[in-house]
Parts: structure tokens; sequence; C-alpha cells
């Protein structure tokens, strides 16, 4: 046995001044640092890290495979090992789901030689794995959670947009990078991605600037500026159009549901300065001729690889006649291979690709998702702001994707997620149903209440304590 250290001994010990045992020049490692380092914290200062990271890398989109894919792994399995779980609330998400990629599998069969369809088929189950992964993400400790999603993701905007506008401006003097087919493209590959992908990023900088909850209001502002011209110079008429009607459903969200005067004056006001700064710069940019020779070729309702019986709504007309007779579908990406053309509606896609089950489950998700968003939107909750932040988002991918692919997008199932993670949180948050006692019938007629001890309300004592037999009802 050893015997408890004398006064003596105690004083000696380098601690006992409050000295390290490393003072003397001895390695901490060696002394034992890594005793005093509590592990579960660091690893859940690791998982942060990488969750701030996996959303931040979502802009690198020059390829296939993006650093935002090579952080997606690592990042799932330590935040699982942490044990976030699956809520009952985001299970019609993840049915439809299931129903969807089952659909996709069954029409992939007769098609599992053709590399590009199945490579294409597998890229789909690991984006749908990503959506669940973030509605289980998001479920618990919401606010902060999400708050560093969205500051994660907005500083990838302002970097991608950035990079948008300098390619653009040829300021590099490198060719086609950041800039594609005359249009501002960012660190993606379609100028049309890189637009939409700007306006979550600039729907969190308006309704933190319109609420006054940005604490460094000029530095907000800036960035919304860049953001802005990104999605501008992108020259994507559904980015314009989709920016449009999401920041319309925000901003009208938020003065419905303001109950403070002051902040529906300050709605207002900014949104009428905003909306003249707006056309003055319009102005201006387009008396720069290469600017408006694009916008108005870009402005148009229609594109010529739209027209004729050839182009996308020719192709989409022939191929809804076919999609009648083939209820599993044509298989994944046979659209392309049989019309030499994306159909550029998810909608047909989701019909082509799987079939009449892949189809109707695709719109049922869109349907139940957007139920779900504008409830959230709309009734009070701790957690309303970011719906009326991510859902319009969301609501735009739901409408572009009557005229483009969206089923591909990275940042289309996060947003899918965090809908449904903040409805499960949402859902958690409710108060309980209160619960009322009623007295028992006396004689089969609900009007006469027993007296008490007589078969009415009464105490019983179950393990020395007293509870109350009667009746539960839900007001």
């Amino acid at each position: 046995m050893t015997a408890a250290p004398t006064g003596a001994t105690a004083a000696a010990s380098p601690w006992a001044a409050g000295s390290s045992p490393w003072a003397a020049g001895s390695s901490p490692w060696a002394a034992g640092a890594w005793g005093r380092v509590p592990a579960l914290r660091a690893v859940q200062g690791l998982a942060s890290g990488l969750h701030a990271a996996f959303i931040f890398f979502a802009c690198f989109a020059f390829s296939d495979a993006s650093p935002y894919d090579l952080v997606a792994i690592p990042t799932i399995v330590l935040w699982l090992a942490l044990g976030i779980r699956l809520h009952r609330g985001a299970l019609p998400l993840v049915l439809l789901l299931l129903a969807y990629l089952t659909a996709m599998g069954i029409a992939l069969l007769p098609y599992l030689n053709e590399p590009l369809s199945v490579t294409w088929t597998v890229q789909l189950f690991y984006l749908a794995a990503t959506c669940i992964f973030f509605a289980m993400l998001y479920a618990d400790d919401t606010q902060a959670r999400i708050e560093v999603a969205l500051k994660a993701y907005t500083a990838s905007c302002v970097l991608s947009a950035g990079l948008g506008i300098v390619g653009y401006l040829q300021l590099l003097g490198i060719e086609d990078l950041f800039y594609k087919y005359g249009r501002a493209s960012g660190t993606f590959q379609d100028p049309n991605v890189f637009g939409s992908f700007l306006t979550l990023g600039a729907l969190y900088l308006i309704h933190r600037l319109l609420s006054g909850a940005t604490r460094w209001p000029i530095l907000s502002l800036l960035s919304l500026v860049v953001v802005m011209a990104g999605i501008f110079l992108s020259f994507s008429r559904g980015s314009w159009g989709g920016t449009v009607v999401a920041v319309a459903v925000m901003v009208v969200a938020l003065y419905t549901t303001s109950r403070s005067r002051a902040l529906r004056r300050r709605i207002v006001t900014l949104g009428l300065v905003t909306i003249g700064f707006g056309a003055v710069a319009l102005a201006g940019l387009l008396s720069i001729d290469s600017v408006a020779q694009t916008f108005q070729t870009r402005a148009a309702v229609t594109q010529d690889y739209d027209e004729g019986e050839t182009g996308r709504f020719g192709n989409q007309i022939r191929g809804m006649g076919m999609l009648l007779e083939e209820p599993l579908g044509l298989g994944p990406l046979r659209w392309r291979q049989i019309f030499n053309l994306e159909p550029h509606n998810s909608y047909i896609g989701s019909f082509a690709n799987g079939g009449w089950l892949a189809g109707a489950a695709f719109i049922a998700l869109v349907a139940a998702t957007s139920f779900v968003g504008f409830r959230l939107m709309l009734r009070p909750s701790p957690y309303r702001a970011y719906a009326q932040i991510v859902f319009p988002a969301l609501l735009m991918f739901f409408l572009q994707a009557m005229q483009i692919d969206v089923e591909k997008w990275r940042h289309v199932y996060m947003m899918l997620g965090m809908v449904w993670a903040l409805e499960v949180a949402r859902l958690r948050a409710a108060p309980a149903p209160l619960t009322l006692l009623l007295p028992r019938r006396i004689g089969g007629h609900p009007s006469v209440a027993a007296p008490s001890g007589a078969g009415g309300a009464r105490e019983k004592r179950v393990g020395g304590r007293g509870e109350v037999s009667g009746t539960k009802v839900r007001p």
C-alpha cells in the first residue's frame, strides 16, 4: 500500500506551487499532458470542424468529385459515432427517399453493364444518404449547428461569387477559369448551378440585415453586394427568377410573422432602399456593352436549344408520350442517350429515370416538404427564423426543377435535410398536451359525476406516491 505524501513531499511536488512538471525543460507529452486533454471534447471539436468544412466545400464543384465528397465520409462516420439519432419526425423524408431510391434501383437492373447509368445511380444513393445525415445532425442542438452551417455556407458563397466576378472581368488573364460561355461560373462547372447556389447565402445575409441580427452590418452588406453581383453575372434566368421569388417569400414571411411595428417599418424602408440601389446598379451594369448584350440574349424567354421538335420542349412532349407506356421508366440516364439532351426537368426526369414509382415519390417529397416548410415559416417556434431562410431557397429549387435537372445538386439535399430537421426540432420543442380530469360515468350517463371515493377521480397510492386516476383527453 502506498502511503500518502508527507507535507515535505507535497511541497516538493511541482503541482503544489502551481508550476508545471515540465517547467525544467522536459517534454510536456512525456510528462503526461495527453492525460489532461478531455478526449470527448477534442473529438467533438474535430467533429464540429469537419462539419463546417463539409458545408464550406460545397462550393467547389469543378468536377464530379470534390473536397465536399472527401470530407463527407469522415464527417458522417464521426457524427454517427457521437450518437446523432433519427427522430420520428423525419420518417416521412426517409420513407419517400427509400421509395424513390428503390424505384431507381429496379430501373437500373437491365442496364448494369452501362457504367454511366451505374455511376449516376450510386451518386444518387450517396446524396440521399447525406440528406438523411443532415436531417439527423440538425435535429439536435438545432440552433447552434444550423447557425454554423449557414455561416460556413455563406462564406463559401462569398468566395465563389468573388472568384466568379474576377473570372468574368478576366482579371487573372486565364481563359475559362471561373468563367464559362461568357458568364461567371465561380467554382462551378455550370453558371446555372453557380447562380442558384448563391441564393441561400443571399437570403441569410438579407434576413440578418432586415432583422438587425448581424453584429457587423457593413461587412454583411458588402458580402451581400458580392453575392448578388455573382448571381447577376451568372446570367442564369432560373437563378434570377428563383432569387427574386425566394427573397419575396422570405420578406413576406418575416413581415407577416413579426409583431414589432419597428421591425415592419425597417423591412419596408430597407426594402425600398434596396430596390432603388438595385435599379441604379442594374442600369450601371447595362451601360457596359458586353454586359448589356449578354443580358439581352439571356433574358429571352426561350433559347435556341429550347425550340423545335428536337429542342428541350419538343423532347419533353415526345418523351412524356413514351413514359406513359413505360411503368419502370427508361432507366437511369437513358433519356440522354435517346434524345441526345438531358430532360432539363427533374419531375419528368424522375419518371424517365425510375418509372412511375420514382416520379410519384419525387412529387410527394416536394409536396410534403413544401407543406412542412410553409408551416415552419409561419408558426411560432424557436426555429422559425431559420425556416424563413432555408425553405425559400429550397422552394426556389423546387420551382427551378421544372426547367433544369436539380436531382444531382449537393446543396439541394443539404437544404432538404435542414428543413426536415427543423420540423423535428419544432415537434420536440412543442409543449406537451394538457391532461384534464373528467369524472367517470354513473349509471351510464356522462352528466352525473361520481362522488369522491365512489368511482370518480380518486387518489391511490403507487410506490408511496399519490396518483390521480381519471380520464385523459387532449384539448
